[in-house]
């Protein structure tokens, strides 16, 4: 085949699909390889594996209506299961490469707002009847159409603001930056460290692992952010053998000296039976009767906002940072990517593991050249895996995964550059967007200023014309969920 060039405007020999895996994906088409797509998925499970350990914690930490707690075990198990069915079926069906699994936020929404009031198979009903309506909202094309009727640097605004979203979470789990003990008889909320220092061995581990990775960056080393998180990990062991320092909380006491979630040593048990009981515990209809309808419509509201919102915000992020995104800031297959999206939250719930959703944690593989569902289809093979092999996935600690999420937040934060800052109109929405996703920690709560102070604006300055008419009810929706607590108190 002939190389392109302007005479015969013939594509590059690497642009034509080698079989028919490559054509499905379109993984030469979209200019990656089978490797990057594989380095790309083991980066982003390395770098959003902690939520086999977390969500069980988050959700078995809760009591439900009667008092219940659920087991444990069977939370991580099914955490892993719907985490790597739903990201191979985006991987298959969406194509993109991005991961799901249980929404962080979402999942304490349901464990200390939603179980009390009803049991845990009335709250995981509530979760599916979400999922379903998202689904719906996809089918119908809504859901595409409200993303579509976002501006184009809206989006770019949002992609930034999830970057700094990222660099914020990666630092704060890594215990680099920490809230302040006494931080309610200061103006000081957080600072660096320990009384301001690199004050502990998992720290520095953080912070050799950055540098590491930052080096190896600028350098431009394939793997780079894989690297750094197992070369990160290597020396956390290596650390924890020598010092044995042990959690951040050991016997119910704080120990801020300790690692923050997981403790890196080699597992004495390599392979795990995984429990699956928690399966088809959920109950649509009783949450009803139980809690109210009021109260039950303004925890589907809640979650419907959220998920909703979240996902569009980190399917921008992702095709952002891989230039997959079209004129208009739309990636590839946006429906198909929705509407996995929707099912996951439904399956998530059907599970009992809470409502699964799109992870922006998804960016470190792009970053390491992923560009296609071949990358999801790795991240989901290892979250399987993870299922049988659970105790190996508690040797990655947080420090080592976190330096992966900074340097993502870096490379997401460039894209600010094409903003117009001369332009009031879009630039004082495009701030409130970027610096409320991490100062809230919220990406809904960072779309919904963006979009409500845009029409704000917009009619302020006599242009009604140039706003969506989808808009006016997406902005009247967020005016209802940023009040959704008065509102309560008013009607419960």
């Amino acid at each position: 085949m002939k190389a392109a060039s302007p005479e015969n405007g013939t594509p590059p020999d690497s642009a034509y699909p080698r079989n028919g895996f490559d054509r499905y994906f379109e993984i030469s088409a979209r200019g990656s390889t089978v490797s990057r797509e594989v380095r790309g998925g083991l980066a982003t499970f390395f770098t959003m594996a902690y939520i086999v350990v977390l969500n069980p914690l988050i959700l078995g930490s809760a009591l439900d209506g009667d008092d219940q707690r659920l087991p444990i075990p069977a939370l991580a198990a099914a955490t892993a299961l719907v985490a790597g069915l739903m990201t191979i079926l985006m991987g298959v069906v969406g194509r993109f490469p991005l991961a799901l699994a249980a929404g962080l936020g979402v999942n304490a929404l349901v464990a200390y707002e939603i179980a009390p009031e009803m049991t845990w198979a009335d709250a995981m009903g509530l979760v599916v009847i979400e999922g379903v309506i998202i689904a719906v909202l996809v089918l119908t094309g809504l859901r595409t159409a409200v993303f579509r009727s976002v501006p184009t640097q809206l989006k770019t605004a949002i992609g930034v603001g999830i970057g700094l979203f990222l660099t914020i979470i990666g630092l704060v789990d890594a215990g680099f930056v920490r809230r302040v003990p006494d931080s309610d008889n200061t103006t000081v909320p957080v600072g660096l460290g320990i009384d301001g220092s690199v004050g502990s061995w998992p720290m520095l581990v953080f912070v050799v692992g950055l540098l590491l990775t930052v080096v190896l960056l600028v350098r431009k080393v394939r793997g780079a952010i894989l690297i750094g998180i197992l070369a990160s990990t290597v020396l956390a062991i290596v650390v924890e053998a020598v010092a044995n320092i042990g959690p951040s909380v050991v016997d119910g006491k704080p120990n801020p000296k300790g690692w923050a979630l997981n403790v890196p040593e080699l597992p004495k048990s390599w392979v795990d039976l995984p429990d699956l009981s928690l399966l088809g515990k959920f109950n649509v209809f009783d949450s009803w009767g139980r809690a109210g309808w009021v109260v039950v419509l303004m925890f589907v509201f809640t979650l419907l906002i959220t998920d909703f919102f979240d996902t569009m915000g980190t399917m921008v992020a992702v095709g952002q940072e891989g230039n997959m995104l079209d004129e208009r800031g739309t990636p590839p297959r946006a429906k198909e990517i929705l509407l996995v999206d929707s099912i996951a939250a439904a399956a998530g719930g059907m599970a009992s593991t809470s409502s699964n959703t799109s992870y922006t944690e998804s960016a470190a593989g792009v970053a390491e050249g992923a560009r296609t569902g071949v990358a999801s289809l790795v991240t989901g093979a290892m979250f399987l895996l993870a299922m049988f092999v659970a105790p190996l996935v508690l040797v990655v600690p947080f420090e080592a995964a976190s330096t992966a999420l900074v340097v993502v937040g870096f490379l997401m934060m460039t894209a600010v550059r094409t903003i117009d800052w001369s332009d009031y109109e879009i630039a004082l929405p495009a701030f409130l967007t970027i610096v409320l996703m991490p100062f809230t920690y919220s990406i809904s709560n960072g779309i919904g200023a963006g979009l409500i102070s845009y029409v704000v604006v917009k009619l302020a300055k006599g242009k009604a014309r140039e706003i969506h008419p989808l808009l006016y009810g997406v902005a009247a929706l967020f005016v209802l969920y940023f009040l959704r607590g008065p509102i309560e108190s008013v009607v419960l």
